[in-house]
C-alpha cells in the first residue's frame, strides 16, 4: 500500500489506517473473533498506522488491541491513542490523568510506547488548559519515552489553528472533514503542512451518512441532509457504483494528507476497502454526486462549547 509522510514526524503511513471505533463497539455490536481478524487483516494489506482511544467501548478497543496485536512486532505498525475524552460527557485534561492515562492505555494495549498520543475532542473543555497543563505534562512523557508524537483530535476547524498557534504538536487528526460532502480540511492542510505538522484525515464515510448502511442512532445530521446524501447514494447505485467506494477513494486521493483513517469489525469490510484502493477514481462520478451535495456542501453540526465553535 503506497505510504506518505506525516509531516516531520519521520512516520511513513499507510495511505489507508485502521480506526478502531468500531472495536469498542460503537456502531454495532460486534463478533469478538472477527474484530481481532479485523486488525490481522488490516495489517496484512498493508494498514500500517492503528487509531484508538479509551472513549471507545470505555477500554474495549485499547483491549481487544492488545490482545489481537500480541506477538506481532512492534515496529511493523505505528500505534496512536488518545486522552482526555472518556465518557460522553466525562472529561479530564489535568496533568495527574494525562499520566495515568498514557499508563493505562500501554498496559492494556500491551506495549511500552505510543507513536501518537492525541487530546481527544478538546472543543468541549476550555483549551487554554490544553496549552498551560495537558499539553506541557504529554512533553515530560514524550520525552521520558512513552510517547513519540503528540497532536489533538476533534470536529470544529477552529480547535488545530488554535492548537498550532498555542502549542508544540506534531499532529492533527480530523473527522468528517475531507469528505464528498465536506471539504473544509483541504482549507487547513496547507497551513499545517508548512508547520510540520502531520494531517489525519479520519471518517470518509461520514459516519456511515456517505453509505447505504443505516445510521448509527446518535448520528447527528438532518432529515435534509440524510435526504440529499440518499440522493447521491442512488445516483452511485444507477452509475454501477457503491457510493462509500467513491467516498474512501475521494478522501485519500488529496496528496496533501498523509493518511486516511476508517475502521470496521468486519475483516471482509476491511479487506474490501483494500480493495477498492486499487481500482481508480472515477473522476465524473465524483463531480456528479458533488453536484448533488451542493445544497449541503460543508454542513456541519455545532456541538461544542461556543468559543471552539467554527459558527462566526
Amino acid at each position: 500500500m503506497e505510504t506518505r509522510k506525516l509531516g516531520d514526524t519521520g512516520m511513513d503511513v499507510s495511505v489507508l489506517s485502521f480506526g478502531a471505533s468500531s472495536l469498542g463497539a460503537e456502531f454495532r455490536k460486534i463478533d469478538l473473533n472477527e474484530a481481532v481478524q479485523s486488525v490481522h487483516v488490516a495489517l496484512d494489506q498493508g494498514m500500517n498506522l492503528i487509531d484508538s482511544s479509551p472513549y471507545y467501548g470505555r477500554g474495549l478497543s485499547e483491549s481487544l488491541l492488545g490482545f489481537a496485536l500480541d506477538g506481532i512486532p512492534r515496529d511493523s505498525y505505528y500505534l496512536g491513542t488518545k486522552l482526555g475524552r472518556y465518557a460522553p460527557t466525562h472529561f479530564d485534561f489535568s496533568a495527574r490523568r494525562v499520566r495515568e492515562s498514557v499508563d493505562i492505555s500501554l498496559e492494556r494495549m500491551r506495549t511500552d510506547y505510543l507513536d501518537i498520543i492525541l487530546c481527544h475532542d478538546i472543543e468541549f473543555v476550555d483549551m487554554n488548559q490544553i496549552w498551560e497543563e495537558t499539553i506541557p505534562e504529554l512533553q515530560k512523557i514524550k520525552q521520558a519515552g512513552k510517547v513519540r508524537n503528540i497532536g489533538v483530535s476533534g470536529y470544529p476547524m477552529k480547535i488545530f489553528r488554535e492548537a498550532s498557534a498555542n502549542a508544540d504538536i506534531d499532529v492533527i487528526l480530523s473527522y468528517n472533514h475531507y469528505t464528498l460532502q465536506n471539504t473544509m480540511l483541504a482549507g487547513l492542510v496547507d497551513e499545517m503542512n508548512s508547520k510540520g505538522i502531520g494531517v489525519m484525515n479520519a471518517a470518509p464515510f461520514s459516519a456511515r451518512l456517505l453509505t447505504n448502511a443505516p445510521l448509527p442512532a446518535w448520528h447527528k445530521s438532518t432529515p435534509a441532509v440524510r435526504e440529499i446524501c440518499k440522493k447521491a447514494a442512488d445516483h452511485c447505485t444507477a452509475a454501477g457504483i457503491d457510493i462509500a467506494k467513491l467516498a474512501l477513494q475521494f478522501s485519500i486521493a488529496n496528496p496533501s494528507m498523509a493518511t486516511c483513517i476508517t475502521g470496521s469489525a468486519n475483516p471482509q469490510r476491511v479487506a474490501q476497502w483494500c480493495k477498492w484502493l486499487q481500482d481508480p477514481l472515477d473522476e465524473q462520478l465524483v463531480k456528479e454526486v458533488q453536484e448533488i451535495l451542493a445544497p449541503i456542501h460543508n454542513w456541519f453540526y455545532v456541538e461544542c462549547l461556543p468559543e471552539n465553535s467554527d459558527v462566526v
